[in-house]
């Protein structure tokens, strides 16, 4: 056992050496590799990420301490190409056999090919050389260093640095800073020469706070964030030459007391006239006109057309082919108001979300009319998008469902189609395949299909018979979408018929950081068309059922099974369920464990058979504060309730609807119509941790209870487990419910957790790298179900929580990511108690999951 750990210790301690060795193969004689930086601020480490970032070097790129990127740059040969000749110059047979088959001038140029040298090139392009400290890179750092801390108000900071030579030609540099006391803002004194400028910055300080503040320490930031506030608000309120170089400071440090003063100046206008210039006081300007220009190429040679509505004029070439109304509807720059930037920005949004025209241009000159020259005309010029727009696509899908299968959709987009600038979008879609399934009796090759149709109206307002612009104000940009949906399969599951319809309204109260949608009617119907297939698409319900006959296959007869003695579908299961748990006494005495299962089974067959009708109203709220695509620190947080039943529930009382199904529900057209609540909030946070790593969370819950006229909630609105975004460890519908261990075809249930967490980190290039853990379940709680293996039954349920972990590769192509996960199942709730921890983590168990972009 002494020898066993000595030789251990032996292996450790070389392939240390070996991998020390390693980073140091390309670093010249007299360099050294830059090991790490350490920064020291007033006696205590600081190596926070905006430290780090003053540096002009920093260490090679590592993956959990792992120098990937250097460690391929170290194994490329440096000189491929002469290696090469040289080996032919030492191997003359060898070159005699190449030039036997090439020229000599091929067989040198052979050195630059793929074969020698590619692999090399690549290892070179992908890998990253070793950084090597470098004297005059490390006092740009320091003078950075005081910079960042000058900036922060420590006007008398020292900052030092010394380089730390270790013998394996590494080094590590060490920064030491000492900050001193920070100045603090003592007085502000504001001298604006324009009156008009100089009443506006005094009520902006009562409607806005300022940025620097007297008794606040001294920030550079500040000041660039008060000089935006300013602008801001000045150019808001009418003045519409002003800009930012405009607003100069002056700091007073005088003395030793380590306080400022800062003058805020703000000169009157400087106005170029020819090759002479002259100053003059801002002017606050009013819109006296705004003109709405809208063309059509093919309408050059036409007469010009114009309308004018509530003071807007419209012109147009040839026929104006949009109602005044609807066209200056998402128009804030309005005749007689006051020039402000933010009618600007929102007229250029609001237009541009219509997606009726290119990105409008707006621009203002002085109205000459005007003889105290405090007036602009507006002129807004748009572009129309082409009318029609036609789309195709066809794809060829391989699924669990079909082997081969052939899906497109056609469809073609009308702008404008009611000259409101609405959006009609109609379109078809279809899937045929081919499937081996044994379930599916027609044997011909393309013997499965799908198709279905759907229709949408897009209006870009708010569809109401009253106004609503005191609750939702056309500043939130406002839409509204009317849409229906047909569909139809064939033997695909229980060949479904479906209709959807949906009026839904969208507006942002926040624009770029809150959105919200109403729903106020989503209507879902689902008809199963084969019922009487069920056993045999849900295979493991047959199984189980099949199971408990095989004990009384004496007693079934012969025309209820098949030659191997397994009952027939549908004739044997109906069979052996009607005479088991539907009569009393029961033809087949089971026991009452079996009886149990078998209740459980014919349960379950009349849930996911039976027909559907969903009148839902849902609103969903979501706030960000994401920037923009490169932004890797922000939130979102999404919330989303949604109520079903209650308007079919209204209308079936005063209509006098009877209770007619088997078990009392109310029915309209032959169909128990679902009455639930539910409840979602889901949460999203991303930190950067700098140099390409960030780390990204994302927490759900979600409930549906159901009441009224259901003891339980639409397969279509149910939640589910696993699947690639989601518990990667696991499959979808392959998790739970509870620690029931997942026996059905597709478990679902009306209560779920989840939490995940992932470190996602640069490769090379634009491969990336993840390791992640998820967490959760889902449950049956509030219904029909009283298992407790399925339910949630308070803390104790907290054990049933699933842990999954594994790592994943992801190639960023710019405008999407195809992504790889690897997912183990660490703890495992459908297993036993005691073998539930790393059981099922192994290769056999994993689960490989494909998918388009991040999972959160």
């Amino acid at each position: 056992m002494k020898n066993l750990a000595t030789k251990v210790t032996l292996i450790i301690l070389s392939g240390f050496v070996i991998y020390s060795c390693s980073l140091v193969k390309r670093v010249p004689d007299g360099s050294h590799l830059l090991e790490k930086n350490e920064i020291t601020v007033n006696g205590e480490q600081n190596n926070d990420d905006d430290h780090k970032a003053q540096l002009y070097q920093l260490p090679n790129t590592d993956i959990a301490g792992f120098h990937l990127r250097l460690h391929m740059y170290n194994a490329a040969k440096p000189n491929a190409d002469s290696t090469y000749l040289a080996y032919l110059d030492n191997h003359p047979g060898m070159h005699k056999f190449l030039r036997g088959m090439l020229s000599e001038k091929q067989v040198r140029r052979f050195g630059n090919s793929f074969v020698i040298s590619g692999i090399s090139n690549f290892l070179k392009k992908t890998g990253e050389p070793p950084v090597l400290v470098d004297e005059t890179r490390t006092k740009k750092g320091r003078n950075r260093l005081f910079a960042y801390y000058y900036k922060k108000g420590f006007f008398r900071a020292n900052v030092k640095y010394s380089i730390d030579t270790l013998p394996d030609k590494r080094a590590v540099v060490h920064y030491d800073v000492e900050t001193g006391k920070p100045y603090i803002i003592d007085t502000i004194t504001a001298y604006i020469e324009t009156p008009a400028l100089d009443s506006l910055y005094k009520k902006s300080k009562i409607e806005a706070k300022p940025m620097i503040k007297e008794g606040v320490q001294y920030n550079e930031a500040d000041f660039t964030a008060e000089r935006e506030r300013i602008t801001a608000y000045f150019r808001n309120n009418g003045a519409y030459k002003f800009e930012p170089n405009n607003i100069n400071y002056v700091i007073d440090t005088v003395g030793n007391d380590y306080k400022a003063s800062v003058d805020i100046n703000i000169d009157n206008e400087t106005v170029r006239q020819g090759d002479s210039t002259f100053v003059r006081p801002f002017k606050l300007y009013k819109i006296s006109k705004v003109d709405i220009y809208t063309q059509n190429p093919s309408d050059e040679t036409q007469e010009p057309d114009s309308a004018s509505y509530n003071g807007f004029n419209i012109y147009s070439r040839g026929k104006l082919n949009y109602r005044p109304k609807a066209l200056t509807q998402p128009v804030f720059i309005t005749p007689g108001s006051t020039y402000a930037d933010w009618r600007r920005v929102l007229t250029s949004r609001y237009m541009s979300n219509v997606n009726i025209f290119n990105y409008p241009a707006i621009d203002f000159v002085e109205d000459t009319t005007d003889a105290s020259g405090n007036s602009l005309i507006a002129k807004i010029r748009l572009s129309p998008k082409k009318k029609f727009r036609f789309n195709v696509a066809a794809d060829f899908n391989h699924s669990n469902i079909q082997d081969f299968g052939i899906q497109g959709s056609m469809g073609v987009s009308i702008r404008n189609i009611f000259r409101g600038m609405e959006t009609l979008q109609i379109s078809t879609r279809g899937n045929i395949g081919s499937s081996r399934d044994q379930a599916i009796k027609d044997r011909t090759f393309f013997n499965i299909l799908e198709y279905g149709a759907d229709v949408k109206l897009t209006i870009p307002r708010v569809w109401l018979p009253f106004k609503t612009e005191s609750i939702i104000p056309k500043r939130m940009i406002p839409s509204t979408t009317v849409s229906f949906g047909i569909g139809r399969q064939k033997n695909i599951g229980l060949d479904k018929e479906n209709f959807t319809g949906m009026l839904s309204y969208n507006w942002s109260p926040r624009l770029g950081t809150q959105t919200a949608k109403l729903d106020l009617f989503n209507i879902q119907y689902i008809r199963n068309v084969n019922a009487n297939r069920y056993f045999d698409v849900y295979r493991s319900s047959y199984d189980r059922l099949n199971e408990i006959a095989q004990n009384y296959s004496g007693s079934i007869p012969a025309e209820y099974l098949e030659q191997n003695g397994d009952l027939t579908i549908p004739g044997g299961t109906d069979y052996f369920i009607n005479n088991t748990s539907e009569v009393e006494p029961p033809t087949l005495p089971v026991t009452q464990n079996e009886l149990t299962e078998i209740e459980r089974i014919q349960e379950r067959r009349d849930r996911l058979t039976e027909n559907n009708l969903i009148v839902a109203s849902s609103f969903t709220y979501t706030l960000t504060t994401r920037l923009d695509n490169n932004d890797n620190s922000f939130f979102i947080f999404k919330t989303k309730f949604e109520s079903a039943g209650n308007t079919l529930s209204l209308l079936s009382k005063a209509f006098g609807n009877i209770d007619n199904a088997p078990l009392g529900q109310t029915t309209l057209f032959n169909v128990e119509y679902s009455q639930y609540l539910k409840g979602e909030v889901d949460f999203i946070k991303h930190w950067s941790l700098g140099r390409g790593k960030v780390l990204a969370m994302r927490s759900f819950f979600g409930l549906a209870v159901p009441y009224g006229n259901s003891n339980t909630i639409p397969f279509a609105r149910s939640y589910f487990a696993g699947g690639s975004n989601d518990n990667r460890a696991w499959q979808a519908y392959s998790l739970g419910p509870g620690r029931s261990g997942g026996l059905n075809d597709f478990n679902e249930a009306n209560l779920k957790m989840a939490y995940s967490a992932e470190l996602r980190f640069n490769l090379f290039g634009q491969l990336n790298g993840a390791v992640f853990g998820d967490v959760g379940n889902i449950w049956n709680v509030f219904d029909n179900v009283d298992d407790p293996d399925y339910t949630f039954n308070g803390l104790s349920s907290f054990r049933d929580l699933a842990f999954g972990t594994g790592l994943g590769l992801r190639y960023d192509f710019n405008f999407f990511v195809v992504r790889f996960d690897l997912g183990f199942k660490t703890y495992n709730p459908g297993r036993p108690e005691g073998s539930r921890w790393f059981t099922d983590h192994d290769f056999k168990h994993s689960v490989l999951n494909v998918g388009i972009n991040y999972p959160f």
